[in-house]
């Protein structure tokens, strides 16, 4: 599937999540939505109802994502994250909290060199985000 207004676009396994992933995502971003959801159907290689293919967008960038119908010996690393400049100290705490539910804190929200307020996160689903409160 293509999309013309973006050339490069992050591309996310999920193994039986991907569905609640993109729910969860884009409800904690404006300008955020779920654009496309192909679903297996019965008697295809997928769990019948899971995400066949599925592009969705966070703040106006897309996304894609899967169910893989492969069981992988690997997942998601923090060495790949979604880096997010949040405008308002409200955005960063609101997003920081709801991504660490059953998640993993990497670098606990606080002040650091690099910015007055940072955050590095690996939610429940395994995506790591990086998250920046943008400098006024």
């Amino acid at each position: 599937m293509e999309h013309p207004s973006q050339k490069v676009t992050t591309f996310l396994m999920f193994e039986g999540k991907a569905e609640e992933a993109m729910n969860f995502y884009t409800s904690l971003f404006n300008d955020s939505a779920i654009l496309s959801l192909t679903r297996y159907g019965a008697n295809e290689e997928g769990a019948e109802g899971s995400v066949k293919h599925a592009v969705f967008s966070l703040c106006g960038q897309e996304f894609m994502c899967i169910d893989s119908s492969v069981k992988h010996d690997f997942t998601f690393t923090p060495s790949i994250s979604l880096y997010v400049t949040c405008k308002t100290e409200e955005e960063i705490d609101r997003v920081f909290e709801a991504l660490s539910q059953d998640g993993i804190a990497l670098m606990p929200l606080g002040t650091y060199p690099f910015s007055e307020k940072f955050g590095w996160v690996q939610d429940q689903y395994g995506v790591s985000w990086q998250l920046t409160l943008s400098k006024k």
